[in-house]
């Protein structure tokens, strides 16, 4: 089967969560069907990376916009009514791209990542799937009270619009995917039952446990840039590790993953290392004692989790990330929904060997039983048809 795949970002290097998921389900959907890929980019795609996705795809086109094209989407999105998530990604050059490719292929489905990539398909007459992944405007309702002055009325315009614009293309897509059942709860449509989970999973055999010197004791990863990151990165370093502080000086956290926004560079402190792009997440994990992400905004599977959890580390993270992972509490993850109830369990499990040990390997066996990119895309796949 002949398949056009339309991703708002190249799907390589894997340091974003929507890059991560669409390389591995490029890779797995490859076995079935032949893929076509449309990915539209903002930065320069070099020949490795296109040899990374290259062996999954019958055929690639990049689409590249310069930041004067995104400046014009943007002006453009706040006077057609559209959502600056979906504007951003939208232009009437990549459309005619896309729009040559599927009459050139004949596909038959098309899948598109993201709503940012919806309107480029919303009126082919083709069978289609849109992956809404994470619900975008329950993320932006979240950030909301968090925002300053000015930026407080732009978040509140992006979420009516996302309600809208989230319904709209629910009925113009045959099918829908969303990462957990929670993530779909959210979604601002009476029919959201029909949207089939499509969890995230994690390449155990690359995330796998591995020793190494300990260099610091705590670990917190991710994109540096995104927001809920930069909230949870200020959030340990400011309220969480101070509290650690009294009765245990010594704690290092390292705070590791691309682009760092300047926010989290000034978190750097003799206790707290902050890292930029780190080739290799893998050294950086097992040079750790704890795993940290109490995400305090933000939505869908945490990535990280998965792949800490894989490395055989004891994670503690928030009931708001747990509620799409859904690991046993006390067993298989640890829960703290202030700072003191992380801090607790961070100096809990440096005093208890045993107890780090025991969390570590619970929640090893849940990612091994329950996340494997295999079974997480096995549901996709059915629904694509052969």
């Amino acid at each position: 089967m002949k398949l056009v795949v339309i991703l708002p970002r190249f799907p390589y290097p894997t340091e974003k969560g929507d890059k991560l998921r669409a390389f591995n389900q490029l890779k797995i959907l490859s076995r079935h069907h032949n893929i076509y890929l449309c990915a539209i980019t903002h930065q320069k795609v070099d020949e490795s990376q296109i040899s990374a996705v290259k062996p999954f795809c019958k055929e690639i086109r990049v689409i590249r916009q310069g930041w004067f094209a995104v400046a014009w989407n943007l002006t453009r999105a706040l006077f057609s009514g559209l959502p600056f998530q979906a504007g951003y990604y939208y232009s009437g050059r990549a459309h005619s791209i896309i729009r040559q490719m599927i009459k050139k292929v004949q596909p038959d489905h098309i899948y598109c990542q993201l709503l940012r990539t919806a309107a480029y398909a919303l009126e082919e007459s083709i069978p289609k799937t849109i992956d809404f992944q994470d619900v975008f405007s329950k993320g932006i309702e979240r950030r909301i009270p968090l925002a300053g002055i000015f930026m407080k009325p732009v978040l509140k315009l992006e979420y009516r619009r996302l309600l809208k614009y989230e319904s709209l293309i629910f009925d113009s897509f045959d099918n829908k995917t969303i990462i957990s059942k929670p993530d779909r709860d959210f979604i601002p449509h009476p029919g959201r039952d029909q949207i089939l989970i499509v969890p995230n999973g994690v390449d155990h055999e690359y995330f796998r446990p591995e020793q190494r010197e300990q260099t610091h004791e705590l670990i917190f990863t991710g994109n540096m840039g995104y927001p809920p990151n930069i909230n949870c990165a200020e959030y340990l370093a400011k309220k969480v590790l101070p509290i650690i502080h009294k009765t245990a000086p010594g704690v290092r956290m390292m705070l590791a993953g691309a682009s760092p926004h300047s926010r989290v560079k000034a978190l750097s402190s003799e206790s707290v290392t902050v890292t930029g792009w780190v080739d290799d997440l893998r050294a950086c994990y097992a040079s750790a004692a704890i795993f940290l992400a109490p995400m305090q905004i933000g939505t869908g599977l945490q990535n990280k989790l998965l792949e800490a959890m894989s490395m055989h580390l004891p994670c503690i993270t928030s009931s708001l990330c747990n509620f799409a992972l859904n690991a046993v509490p006390g067993k298989e993850i640890l829960i703290g929904d202030t700072p003191e109830a992380v801090a607790e369990h961070v100096l809990n499990l440096l005093r208890d060997e045993n107890f780090r040990y025991q969390i570590a390997k619970e929640g090893y066996n849940f990612v091994q039983r329950n996340y494997s990119w295999e079974g997480a895309t096995r549901g996709l796949i059915q629904i694509l048809g052969s």
